[in-house]
């Protein structure tokens, strides 16, 4: 069942141009071109648990995440979720669908409390058919997407699930450039056991097991969503990850 979704201005402080002219994708366009793309944007409000879309609907534009988290997934006839993805602030989705003028492949549902800036297609044809550059940073973002999908595949198919779940762990104390830190570190996992565990490609059994087994090797600590590294150093080595 769909949940109503309303525009929240008063929520966002920020106008939509002022929101425009701080994400990298449209911060270099001109005062001029930023006003009119702002003309085609509307921030919205989403309420955790809330359904933006589900596969099949039309698709009229894309999302930018302002605040909270996005849930992408695939669901079966019998009500059972893929998690795909999970979109944080600052990151975009839609834009391939948007692309393709076909109906959205998958659902998307807010884990938390959202909000997120709409750009309606219109006017982002309308901005690539004038600015090549702003074509070519759309065309880097999807790629990096790309890049991101074809990286999962890859841990996949090809790393243990107590690999995956290290790795995930890691990538979430992670600086800009990809880096961990050093020494002890605590993690609040960002969304249920059950949601990480299907982004991993595992199960939520699965995922509790290993979590388990790090912590009987003292390499972790569990205390609910809560995640305590005594080293990351350690529990990098334990794995001879690069």
């Amino acid at each position: 069942m769909r949940t109503t979704t309303h525009a929240s201005p008063a929520a966002m402080p920020l106008s939509a141009t002022e929101v425009l002219t701080r994400t990298p994708l449209f911060s270099d366009l001109p005062a001029d071109d930023l006003q009119r793309l702002a003309q085609g944007c509307r921030v919205e409000h989403y309420d955790r648990g809330n359904i933006l879309f589900h596969k099949g609907d039309p698709c009229h534009g894309f999302h930018l995440v302002l605040d909270g988290q996005i849930k992408l997934a695939f669901v079966s006839a019998a009500g059972n979720q893929k998690v795909v993805e999970i979109i944080r602030p600052g990151q975009s989705f839609g834009e391939a669908v948007m692309f393709m003028q076909k109906p959205y492949v998958l659902m998307a549902q807010a884990l938390t409390d959202c909000q997120l800036l709409f750009i309606a297609k219109d006017v982002i044809f309308q901005e690539i058919r004038k600015d090549p550059d702003f074509c070519l940073r759309l065309i880097a973002g999807l790629s990096m997407r790309l890049h991101h999908l074809i990286k999962d595949l890859e841990i996949y198919s090809l790393c243990s699930g107590r690999e995956r779940i290290v790795g995930y762990l890691l990538g979430e104390m992670a600086d800009d450039e990809g880096n961990p830190p050093d020494g002890r570190v605590e993690v609040c996992l960002p969304t249920h056991k059950g949601t990480i565990a299907s982004r991993l490609n595992l199960t939520q059994e699965h995922f509790s097991r290993v979590l388990h087994e790090l912590a009987d090797d003292g390499l972790i600590q569990v205390e609910g969503r809560r995640i305590v590294i005594p080293d990351v150093g350690e529990l990098r080595s334990s794995l001879c990850l690069p």
